[in-house]
């Protein structure tokens, strides 16, 4: 790393699971998961030919436009698909 770390790695080392604080980790109930999103896997790589002024649009919205264009993709494909 080029940053040396702050953290004290020996006293975690040495820490005992009943030792870790896990107050602030919210409870997994039924509705977490009636609300968990099953990741549908590795992605794949392709050639999609779109339009200029689309590739434009997402690519004005910054960083990570191709994850931008996937998930409007997976939200078409979500209302459809009922």
């Amino acid at each position: 790393m080029k940053k040396q770390s702050k953290t004290d790695w020996e006293r975690l080392r040495a820490m005992k699971d009943k030792d870790i604080d896990t107050s602030d980790i919210p409870e997994l109930t039924d509705d977490f998961f009636k609300k968990a999103v099953v990741w549908p896997g590795t992605k794949r790589q392709i050639t999609l030919r779109l339009d200029p002024d689309v590739i434009d649009f997402f690519k004005k919205q910054g960083r990570g436009y191709q994850t931008t264009i996937n998930t409007v993709l997976r939200k078409y494909v979500e209302a459809h698909s009922h």
